[in-house]
């Protein structure tokens, strides 16, 4: 996925993690026209290699800026991501399993709740209507804050929330493009417009040289994405990965 950086269009915020869901959203906000203004937030969690994931994938789309946003929300815990707790592998993710109706314990709480507020500060600043986030409500592992329900709440909050929203000068729109996709739908979306998955990395517990674990509900679910749209993962992985059951 490369572009021209375009300095005319219309801005638009679209949140990065350097993940699959986040890349696919910005080839779809890149392909609609919109001035792409980056956010990625390194805040503490272990596959922190998704921040030069993202770096790379802002410079070769060719975004008009990208922020990399500290914030420590090791302060806090309670997410195998963000405190010393074992991320959970192998689980069984499909939908009759009883763990798969859990909110597992690599949820980090008010994570999106807390990006989608920077991202709304940033597009209150460059004047940008639309905010892009890859959230899913199918393939989501049992995040709350990935649910419908959610972005309609806080869609309704950031235009009563907002100079802009209050004087009815932008309607500020929470853009979810994916969220009632399947992980094999997405990546047959982003393949097909350009999208090089080589790029991304999904993992939440990658190896210290960068290798995907295969086994935890990330992996799982992109593993599974991937055979499902009848193509091959393109990143590595520490062990040979088998589908998600």
């Amino acid at each position: 996925m490369k572009a021209t950086p375009n300095t005319t269009s219309e801005p638009a915020v679209v949140l990065l993690s350097g993940g699959l869901d986040s890349t696919t959203v910005l080839a779809i906000a890149m392909s609609e026209g919109f001035g792409i203004h980056g956010l990625s937030f390194r805040y503490g969690q272990r596959h922190s290699l998704e921040i030069a994931a993202a770096r790379r994938i802002a410079q070769r789309a060719g975004v008009r800026e990208h922020h990399v946003v500290d914030i420590d929300l090791t302060l806090f815990g309670g997410s195998a991501l963000t405190a010393d707790i074992p991320v959970p592998k192998d689980r069984d993710l499909s939908p009759s399993a009883a763990s798969a109706k859990e909110i597992p314990i690599t949820y980090v709480p008010a994570r999106n709740t807390i990006f989608l507020s920077y991202a709304l500060a940033l597009a209150e600043v460059i004047g940008a209507s639309n905010i892009f986030i890859g959230v899913n409500a199918l393939d989501y592992s049992g995040y709350p804050d990935c649910r419908p329900e959610y972005i309609q709440a806080f869609e309704k909050m950031a235009n009563l929330a907002t100079r802009a929203g209050v004087e009815g000068k932008t309607k500020v729109l929470i853009r979810t493009p994916l969220i009632s996709l399947s992980k094999a739908a997405i990546i047959t979306l982003g393949t097909s417009i350009g999208v090089d998955y080589s790029d991304t990395t999904s993992c939440y517990d990658p190896s210290p040289t960068g290798e995907a674990c295969g086994r935890c509900d990330a992996c799982q679910l992109r593993l599974k994405g991937f055979s499902e749209a009848g193509l091959e993962d393109p990143i590595a992985y520490a062990t040979a990965p088998s589908a998600a059951r």
